[in-house]
């Protein structure tokens, strides 16, 4: 795993190579190989061993990230989970470390699971996506699909929050009106039944709607999907 803020992920207390050399001890390595793979990871990372005489507090966010990275790969793991790895660091920190992941993915067919709510993020890093509302998938599929043939209104929201790239974009926000319900006692019918634009009383609010194929792979938890012809979806349900 890969935590969101790499200064908390580290023990503050100890050298950054005491804490590699315990976790190689804790993967069965012997000193041989321990070196070898901490040499192969860091030259990986693109950073110089000095920094494994270092503490955690004399190393930038960037560098930190970068070794978080690097402790999660020595166990050579089939899976990654990546919980907003580039949301506590800068925008020009951000660029490497998703450039990092990207060659995760490409160059060594690395599976991640990347957790993020900055939009463009995912769109650039992830070859699906899964929109999540209070713990359920409200949309999920390919890139394109989510991007180019949104189905769920919540997903619609999302992405229409996302700032305009050009002054000139003729772009609209949708702004969600309503309150998030109490995660802790979730009531009955869709989640985001209290803030949806199509909300029907009746139906939205009584049941809840399940995750369905709408095509190729791409699923939405929805009883009105979008695209699709509102009056039928109802008649079916």
């Amino acid at each position: 795993m890969v935590f969101q803020n790499p200064l908390a992920s580290f023990n503050p207390k100890k050298r950054l190579g005491k804490t590699f050399a315990e976790y190689g001890k804790f993967l069965g390595m012997t000193d041989e190989q321990y070196q070898n793979r901490m040499k192969g990871l860091l030259k990986y990372i693109k950073l110089s061993d000095d920094v494994l005489s270092r503490l955690p507090k004399e190393l930038s966010g960037g560098q930190l990230q970068r070794l978080a990275i690097a402790r999660a790969l020595m166990s050579e793991p089939k899976f990654v989970l990546a919980d907003e790895p580039v949301s506590a660091l800068d925008v020009s920190v951000q660029a490497q470390i998703l450039n990092l992941m990207l060659d995760l993915k490409e160059d060594k067919g690395q599976t991640i699971l990347f957790i993020s709510h900055d939009l463009n993020v995912v769109r650039h890093v992830c070859d699906r996506i899964a929109v999540v509302y209070l713990g359920a998938v409200m949309e999920m599929g390919t890139v394109e699909q989510v991007y180019n043939s949104v189905a769920h209104p919540y997903t619609q929201a999302l992405i229409s929050a996302k700032p305009k790239e050009h002054p000139l974009e003729d772009k609209k926000h949708i702004l969600l009106e309503g309150d998030i319900p109490n995660a802790v006692d979730i009531p009955e019918g869709c989640r985001f039944a209290g803030r949806c634009r199509y909300f029907k009383e009746g139906l939205c609010d009584n049941r809840t709607p399940k995750l369905k194929d709408i095509g190729n792979g791409h699923y939405v938890a929805c009883h009105f999907p979008l695209g699709i012809d509102r009056s039928k979806t109802a008649a079916d349900m």
